[in-house]
C-alpha cells in the first residue's frame, strides 16, 4: 500500500505513521532476505532459550500469538489497516495459524505449569519461534515483536553479556545464563510471564491509541 509505506521490502517503525528503513533501495530484495533470516533464526533460538523452567517459554507464547493474531487480521483487512494507518499485506490468514497455536498451547500449558509434567523441548521451541517470527514477517511488524517478546529477548541478551564478558575478561556477569538460571541460584521468585506479558499488551495498545489520536 504505497499511502503508508514506500515499498513492502521496508522496514516500518512502530507507533510512527511514515517511518521506515528503506531495505527496499538493496537490488532483488537481497537486504530483506538477509533480515528475514535473521529474525526467524533469532526468534527461533530466543524461545529456545527462554524454554527452561516450567512455562516460562508457553506464558509469553500465548500471549504473543495472540497480538500478533489480531494485528495479522488487521493488516489483512484494507479498511481496518486504512482506518489504522498501518500496511496492508494480506495476512488475515496468519492469523488462523496464530489462534490455532494459542488453543494449543492453551491445553499444554495445563500440563507444562510447576510442577510440569511434559516439556517443550528443541522440538517445540524451535519452530514455535519460528512462526511467531513468521506472523510478525507477515504482517509487516517486524519490530514490534521486540517490544512485545521482551522476555524472548532479555534471555538472549543475558546470554549475549555472560558469554562475551567470560571470553573477554574472564568474568561472569550472572551466576548462570539464561537470566532465569541466575534468578533460580539467587533465590529470587520468578514472577509468572504471562502477567508480564499481559502488562505489555494492555500498554502497547495504549500508546497505540494514544499515538493515534494525537498523530
Amino acid at each position: 500500500n504505497a499511502e503508508h509505506t514506500a515499498n513492502m521490502l521496508d522496514l516500518l517503525i512502530p507507533f510512527f505513521k511514515n517511518l521506515s528503513i528503506p531495505l527496499s533501495i538493496v537490488p532483488l530484495g537481497l537486504a530483506f532476505i538477509v533480515f528475514t533470516y535473521l529474525v526467524i533464526n533469532g526468534a527461533s533460538n530466543a524461545v529456545n532459550l527462554t524454554d527452561g523452567l516450567d512455562g516460562l517459554a508457553t506464558g509469553p507464547l500465548i500471549v504473543n500469538f495472540s497480538s500478533f493474531a489480531l494485528i495479522a487480521y488487521l493488516a489483512g483487512h484494507k479498511q481496518f489497516a486504512s482506518y489504522l494507518y498501518i500496511p496492508y499485506a494480506g495476512s488475515a490468514e496468519i492469523a488462523i495459524l496464530a489462534t490455532a497455536l494459542v488453543g494449543t498451547l492453551l491445553g499444554f500449558l495445563w500440563y507444562n505449569t510447576y510442577p510440569a509434567q511434559i516439556f517443550m523441548g528443541d522440538v517445540g521451541s524451535l519452530p514455535l519461534g519460528a512462526s511467531l517470527a513468521l506472523a510478525a514477517l507477515m504482517a509487516r511488524q517486524e519490530f514490534l515483536l521486540a517490544i512485545t517478546g521482551g522476555i524472548f529477548v532479555m534471555e538472549t541478551l543475558s546470554v549475549m553479556i555472560q558469554v562475551t564478558s567470560f571470553r573477554l575478561w574472564g568474568k561472569r556477569v550472572f551466576r548462570m545464563a539464561p537470566i532465569h538460571h541466575h534468578f533460580e541460584l539467587k533465590l529470587i521468585y520468578v514472577v509468572n510471564p504471562m502477567s508480564i506479558e499481559l502488562d505489555n499488551l494492555f500498554f502497547l495498545i495504549y500508546l497505540v491509541m494514544y499515538l493515534n489520536n494525537h498523530q
